[in-house]
């Protein structure tokens, strides 16, 4: 999987926009606006997996997130919408970059200290980097975790036939 983020409508080309917009290249490789976040990203297979998140590990790659899927809106009146989510650094010896997602769209962005930082917003899902990797990424851009092909992984280097 990779993490592929887009700048927002509202992006204005001053300064560390156009920046962000260039780095690393096309998110798709199609030519488009976007850049690649990480190219290895990691989804949790249990719940388990997901309540111990990138708790005791002592580094990590700087193109890698962990991608949580918290649960899908709510269809009651009056509390309906995406849910909240709360981050917390327990155990957890690196800081954190963390984006709190909503069908894609960021709706919030904070950097979390080790061991002692908490966050809190609504979301579907949310994608924890190591610190750094998403300054770039505003309220409002785009984020997409894709699939990789194994054409696309393999660098265009098949085995032949």
């Amino acid at each position: 999987m990779r993490v592929l983020h887009e700048p927002g409508p509202d992006a204005v080309c001053e300064g560390g926009v156009e920046q962000r917009a260039n780095r690393g290249g096309s998110a798709d490789d199609t030519g488009g606006p976007g850049r690649v976040l990480a190219a290895e990203a990691e989804r949790p297979e249990s719940a388990l997996a997901n309540a111990r998140g990138l708790r005791f590990r002592r580094e990590l790659p700087e193109d890698y997130a962990f991608v949580m899927d918290v649960g899908h809106t709510s269809s009651l009146p009056l509390v309906g919408g995406p849910r909240w989510a709360v981050v917390d650094m327990l155990f957890v010896h690196l800081p954190l970059d963390v984006l709190w997602l909503v069908e894609g769209e960021v709706v919030k962005t904070k950097r979390l200290r080790r061991w002692t930082g908490v966050g809190v917003g609504k979301a579907d899902t949310i994608v924890e980097l190591p610190a750094g990797a998403a300054e770039a990424v505003a309220v409002g851009d785009t984020v997409r975790v894709v699939e990789v092909r194994a054409a696309e992984s393999s660098d265009g280097a098949g085995a032949g036939g």
